[in-house]
């Protein structure tokens, strides 16, 4: 039972947050709202929210920033993590489209493996390299159609789609220790909070004139449904890491892509070509590979270890 409530977690997560996605470019689309005044109200309204309903159950929510170890890592986590990622993957929705996007973001298991390689001096293995070789293969397809001389996304879409992928990388890695020291709720209300306090301060949203946009009814029931089912995905994905293996949410995350996809077809009538679409697919099946083949590597190790010992 535990096992299918940590997928039906990362099933539905992936899901609202496809959803957030393709929202998020109809708001980008037909109102003149921007992308750090979206993000700022979005991340300080959840992240109070979370944290008063902590609060209110009357669980401890101030010890991991009054602790310097643990608020120094909680600091670095909203910037490069939860700003990062919610900023870039914005940027990238406004640069391409909500497809394009969630896509991009799939390249974060190539960040991984090149971070790791890196901290430990040594290349990746065979099946590491191969698994990034198609990941990129798909990519190809996916941004020039199979078309080499031409590109189906502007550079700019393409550096903040790169950006996603690396940001998320880094979402994924970053958290471990503070996740198995405190509540996912606390780290990601307490992280919500002080990154939207930041890029509001860096923005200066108490002088923007996009307040009377945001107060019309139609863009409050919108923001409503951004801030719930943004927030909503975020604990569902890192909850859903106590029941089941990162492998298991790395393939089933793979619904947000195609969930995407479906509301891009109904609701703006946009379709990948046949070559994209095949792009696509092959882009997801390599990263999930990657993190089969991670998971794989792990064990025999394990084996190997015992074997010695």
């Amino acid at each position: 039972m535990l096992r299918l409530k940590g997928i039906l977690m990362i099933v539905i997560g992936a899901m609202l947050w496809g959803m957030t996605g393709s929202i998020t470019e109809w708001v980008l689309a037909n109102t003149e709202l921007s992308v750090p005044f979206i993000l700022t109200i979005r991340m300080i309204i959840a992240g109070s929210s979370i944290l008063t309903f902590l609060a209110i159950k009357k669980e401890d929510i101030f010890t991991v920033v009054k602790t310097p170890y643990w608020r120094n890592q909680l600091i670095i986590f909203s910037i490069l993590g939860m700003v990062g990622l919610q900023y870039t993957f914005t940027m990238a929705i406004e640069a391409s489209n909500a497809v394009v996007a969630t896509l991009l973001q799939f390249s974060a298991p190539i960040f991984v493996v090149l971070y790791v390689s890196f901290n430990h001096k040594k290349w990746p293995p065979r099946y590491q390299m191969l698994g990034i070789g198609g990941t990129l293969a798909g990519l190809s397809l996916l941004l020039t159609n199979g078309s080499i001389s031409s590109l189906l996304v502007s550079p700019t879409a393409l550096l903040w789609g790169v950006a996603v992928g690396l940001t998320f990388a880094f979402y994924t890695l970053y958290p471990a220790r503070l996740m198995k020291e405190w509540s996912v709720l606390a780290i990601v209300g307490w992280s919500m909070l002080f990154g939207g306090i930041v890029l509001g301060v860096i923005n200066r949203v108490w002088l923007s004139n996009e307040w009377l946009i945001i107060a019309q009814p139609r863009m409050i029931f919108i923001m409503v449904i951004l801030i719930f089912f943004g927030t909503l995905a975020f604990l569902l994905f890192l909850s859903s890491m106590n029941y089941i293996t990162a492998v298991e949410t790395s393939i089933l995350s793979s619904v947000e892509p195609l969930t995407v996809m479906v509301i891009s077809v109904i609701w703006f009538d946009t379709m990948l070509q046949s070559v994209q679409l095949m792009g696509a697919m092959i882009m997801l099946i390599f990263v999930t590979w990657l993190s089969i083949g991670d998971k794989k590597a792990s064990i025999e190790g394990q084996v190997v270890k015992e074997n010695n010992s």
